[in-house]
């Protein structure tokens, strides 16, 4: 049996956009701090060239071995990192700083169709919702050992999920007989708590699972602190930063960070959407929201 990964099933995100955005040329130093299965990042190097140079991260490494099946040469580094921390993957690459920066916060397609860490309901698999599954507690063991009050307020904070109380004890009262160990359980549970329908043809359980991948993962964290230390340090004067979102919650931190107008020159006052034929294209497009700055 081969050791190869899966090629990638990951559309990137309004593609033409995020490369006009990025405003790329020959040579330039350009970091993809969340690669995934490698599209931006492929359509970066062919604009920026052999004398360019790519820095992929990511922090699930098996998104970076999807990655290199797309992108490989002596223009890319590959690492296994976040980008919170790229001043520490710079200075190992010896690079002072970067032109460009783009961030997608989108969980991809290979990661939601991945059976072993719980992504999506839809595949299933153990509740695990870790990006680096050496780092952190997995979403199982936190339903198992956090109080309904902390389960509410990560459902309320992260999900602005209207029935996170209902939910926390719907999970209370189920882990006395069993614990909720897969992503199907819990799905189902949160379906039989607050019951099936919706207007909006989402399934129950979707912002529960965004609140708990958020709380596992600490991705409002590292994206505060990306934005407020690690971005203003990496980026040369002049570069230009493109970020990516997919809910409120991600948008409102960017959005505030580039307010500052002693650091950030606004490209786009409003943000990039996708455009009908783009969502057709990619149904996962349909919420991105893309905002670029340059750093004074």
């Amino acid at each position: 049996m081969s050791d190869q990964p899966d090629a990638t099933v990951h559309i990137p995100v309004m593609p033409r956009e995020v490369i006009e955005l990025l405003d790329l040329s020959p040579g330039l130093v350009v970091v993809d701090g969340t690669v995934g299965g490698g599209g931006h990042s492929r359509l970066i190097l062919e604009q920026i060239g052999s004398e360019g140079m790519l820095v992929g991260l990511d922090r699930d490494n098996s998104m970076l071995a999807r990655a290199r099946q797309q992108v490989s040469g002596d223009n890319c580094q590959l690492v296994q990192s976040s980008y919170a921390d790229l001043p520490d993957v710079l200075e190992h690459l010896q690079i002072e700083a970067a032109d460009r920066v783009l961030v997608d916060l989108g969980l991809s397609s290979d990661q939601l169709a991945d059976r072993s860490r719980g992504f999506g309901f839809a595949a299933g698999g153990p509740l695990d919702l870790r990006f680096d599954p050496s780092q952190g507690q997995p979403a199982g063991e936190l339903l198992l050992s956090a109080g309904a009050d902390r389960l509410e307020q990560i459902f309320r904070d992260y999900g602005e999920e209207p029935n996170a109380a209902r939910i926390a004890r719907a999970i209370v009262d189920r882990r006395r007989k069993e614990p909720v160990r897969t992503a199907e359980a819990l799905a189902d549970l949160i379906a039989d708590a607050v019951g099936r329908g919706g207007r909006s043809g989402t399934h129950p359980a979707t912002r529960v699972f965004q609140a708990l991948r958020i709380a596992v993962n600490e991705e409002l964290d590292h994206l505060q602190r990306f934005l407020e230390a690690t971005l203003p340090a990496c980026l040369r004067p002049g570069g230009r930063a493109v970020v990516i979102t997919f809910h409120s919650l991600e948008d409102r931190i960017v959005k505030n960070a580039f307010r500052d107008r002693d650091r950030w020159e606004l490209v786009n006052r409003k943000p990039m959407t996708a455009t009908a034929a783009e969502t057709r294209r990619n149904p996962r497009s349909r919420s991105a929201k893309v905002r670029a700055a340059t750093l004074r």
